[in-house]
C-alpha cells in the first residue's frame, strides 16, 4: 500500500472507486434543529449507508487497492472497533480474507452485524476492552504471521475514502459549500478527509470538530502539540472512543480544524433520545456526537448553512436503558439517595406524602430492615419532573430532619451503587 498525503484528486478517484458500492446519501434539512437553532441544519445521513456507517468508504477504497498479492494472502487482518461492518462487506464484495479484531466490549450488534457482512470471507477476533487493545492484537497478529495491517483511520485511501462524504455534501447544496460542517472525532479519518477536500477551494467554510468529553485523544493532542496517548477513556461513545489518533489525521486535523469541541456523554445521550422522539432517527452515540456540539454554537451558527454528519446508525436497543439513565443524569432529572428511614411504621409514608414533590417519582427504591437498630438505610432514586424541583426535595427533606446523602454527588459511591 503506498504511504503519502491524501490530496482532492484522491477524493475524486474514490468517487469513482466507490460507485455502485456505496450509497449517496441524504442531505436532510432538519426542520426542529433549524426552527431551534435560526439556522439551515442538514444533517449528512450516513446512518443510511449500506452497512449504516460512512466507515464502507475508506475501507473499501483502501482494500480495492491492495497489491494482487496482498489480496491473495490467506487472511488480511483489519482492526476496527465499529468499522468493522465497513471492512466486512469490503471483504465480502472484493472477495478477500479478513479478520476483525474488536474489543470485548463491542455492543453484540455491532459484532452480529459483522459477522453477518462479511459472511464466509471474515473471521471475528475479541480481544480487550477497548478499541487500542484490539489494535495491539492486531498488530501483533499481522507479525506473527508476516501480513499487511490496515489501519482503521490514519492512511492515504481511508482519509480519501471518507473525504467523499465532502464530495456528496457539496454537490447536494448545489456547489455552495456550508458555512459549518460538524464532525464526529474519534481517530480523525472522518474529520481529515473533509478538511482535504473543502479547505483548499473553501476556506470559508469552518469544520468543527466533535469528542466525547470522556475521550479527547484529539483535543489533548492539539493542546500539546503532539500525539497524545491517553491513559484511560470513557468507551461509551464506541464509535468515537480511541485513546491515540493516528499520525496523518492528527497533522491534517491539528492544522484543518477551526475549532474542537468536546461533548459529555450525557449530553449525547439526551440528543440521541430527542433525534428518535422527534424524528425517528436511530443514531448510535458517536452518531449523534455532531448535532450535540450545536448548543456551544448557538450564537455563531445563527442564519448560517450548517452541516452535522450524522456518522453511524448502530444502535442496540439493549443500550436504550443506559442512554435513558445517563441523560437523565446530565440533565438533573435523575437522583440517588441514601436515606436513613426511621424503623418505625409510617416513616415511608410520610416521606411519600411530605417529602415528595407533585411531579416527583421514585425509581429505585432498596431497603433492608435491621433489627434492633433505629433507623435503616435505603438506596432511592427519584425521577424529577424539572431539573429545578431538586433545591425544593432537598429543602423538604432537611424540613422533615430525613437522613440523607446525595450518591451523583459521589462519584466512587456512584459507581459502586448505581
Amino acid at each position: 500500500m503506498r504511504d503519502g498525503l491524501p490530496t482532492k484528486e484522491g477524493i475524486l478517484n474514490a468517487v469513482k472507486t466507490l460507485e455502485g458500492v456505496i450509497k449517496t446519501t441524504n442531505l436532510d434539512l432538519n426542520i426542529g434543529l433549524s426552527e431551534e437553532f435560526g439556522a439551515k441544519i442538514y444533517l449528512k445521513r450516513e446512518d443510511l449507508q449500506v452497512v449504516r456507517s460512512y466507515k464502507i468508504r475508506g475501507a473499501y477504497n483502501l482494500i480495492s487497492r491492495l497489491s494482487a498479492e496482498e489480496k491473495n494472502l490467506e487472511w488480511l487482518p483489519r482492526v476496527l472497533e465499529t468499522m468493522g461492518r465497513g471492512v466486512a462487506l469490503s471483504c465480502k464484495l472484493l472477495e478477500i480474507n479478513g479478520v476483525v479484531f474488536m474489543p470485548v466490549t463491542t455492543p453484540k450488534q455491532k459484532i452480529r452485524a459483522v459477522e453477518r457482512l462479511g459472511g464466509k470471507w471474515v473471521k471475528v477476533e475479541l480481544v480487550g476492552d477497548t478499541y487500542d487493545d484490539a489494535k495491539s492484537a492486531a498488530s501483533r497478529y499481522c507479525k506473527k504471521h508476516e501480513i499487511p495491517f490496515v489501519p482503521p483511520f490514519d492512511a492515504k485511501y481511508i482519509i480519501e475514502g471518507q473525504g467523499t462524504v465532502g464530495y456528496e455534501i457539496l454537490h447536494q447544496l448545489k456547489n455552495h459549500a456550508p458555512d459549518f460542517i460538524f464532525v464526529p472525532i474519534g481517530g480523525g479519518g472522518l474529520a481529515s478527509g473533509l478538511i482535504t477536500f473543502f479547505k483548499g477551494e473553501f476556506p470559508e467554510t469552518k469544520i468543527i470538530g466533535v469528542e466525547p468529553a470522556g475521550a479527547p485523544a484529539m483535543d489533548e493532542s492539539i493542546k500539546k502539540g503532539k500525539l497524545v496517548v491517553l491513559d484511560s477513556i470513557d468507551s461509551f461513545v464506541d464509535g468515537a472512543a480511541v485513546k491515540q489518533v493516528g499520525h496523518l489525521t492528527f497533522e491534517i486535523c491539528k492544522s484543518g480544524l477551526d475549532d474542537l469541541i468536546l461533548v459529555p456523554e450525557g449530553k449525547i445521550c439526551t440528543k440521541i433520545l430527542q433525534l428518535y422522539n422527534r424524528d425517528a432517527i436511530v443514531a448510535e452515540p458517536a452518531g449523534a456526537l455532531a448535532i450535540a456540539a450545536l448548543d456551544f454554537y448557538k450564537e455563531k451558527i445563527k442564519g448560517k448553512r450548517v452541516v452535522c454528519i450524522l456518522s453511524g446508525g448502530n444502535n442496540d436497543i439493549e443500550r436504550m436503558q443506559e442512554i435513558k439513565e445517563r441523560s437523565l443524569l446530565y440533565e438533573g432529572l435523575k437522583h440517588y439517595f441514601i436515606i436513613k428511614f426511621p424503623q418505625r411504621s409510617g416513616a415511608l409514608k410520610q416521606f411519600v406524602s411530605k417529602v415528595l414533590g407533585p411531579n416527583d417519582d421514585i425509581t429505585l427504591f432498596e431497603y433492608t430492615k435491621k433489627n434492633s437498630k433505629e433507623s435503616g438505610p435505603a438506596l432511592v432514586g427519584i425521577e424529577l419532573g424539572k431539573a429545578e424541583d431538586y433545591l425544593g426535595l432537598v429543602e423538604r427533606m432537611q424540613k422533615y430532619g430525613i437522613d440523607f446523602t446525595n450518591v451523583n454527588n459521589n462519584p466512587t459511591l456512584f459507581n459502586f451503587l448505581i
